[in-house]
């Protein structure tokens, strides 16, 4: 019960990013979701893409460093209390949340999405399960 997320390693200086960008876009890549955390020397971006393979593959080629992390996705009520109600069930079973980002789910506009990293995907999922939290697998993130 994961999704595949894609972490690129970059350079900390201007046109890092959009070179990167550049090379998603020249091999009609779809990015799903993104993320991007920096320190002064480097970044690392994030994300949830539409091929993993071909993304990773192309990245490669390119001379981007990347790497493959299994991640879950979370499609959560679109209501006051939605985010807290997942966090509540995640505290409960002690399933540390080490980061997590959101994005757009399309046409559904009754959940928003999340991807949470987390030490055990299918503890959490077990957990998200039984208090009738949706998990999303990759298959779906793919349709959005």
């Amino acid at each position: 019960m994961s999704i595949k997320q894609i972490s690129v390693f970059l350079e900390n200086k201007p046109g890092a990013l959009y070179a990167m960008t550049g090379v998603l876009a020249q091999n009609k890549i779809d990015m799903r979701a993104f993320s991007l955390a920096e320190t002064s020397d480097f970044g690392i971006a994030r994300m949830i893409v539409d091929d993993v393979y071909k993304t990773t593959t192309v990245l490669k080629d390119a001379g981007f460093i990347n790497n493959i992390t299994p991640v879950l996705g979370v499609a959560i009520p679109d209501v006051p209390g939605g985010l807290n109600k997942v966090l509540q069930a995640l505290t409960d079973a002690k399933v540390n949340v080490e980061y997590m980002y959101a994005f757009l789910g399309g046409r559904d506009a009754e959940h928003a999405y999340m991807i949470f990293r987390v030490e055990d995907n299918a503890a959490a999922a077990s957990v998200l399960a039984q208090r009738g939290i949706k998990v999303v697998e990759q298959e779906e993130i793919d349709k959005l």
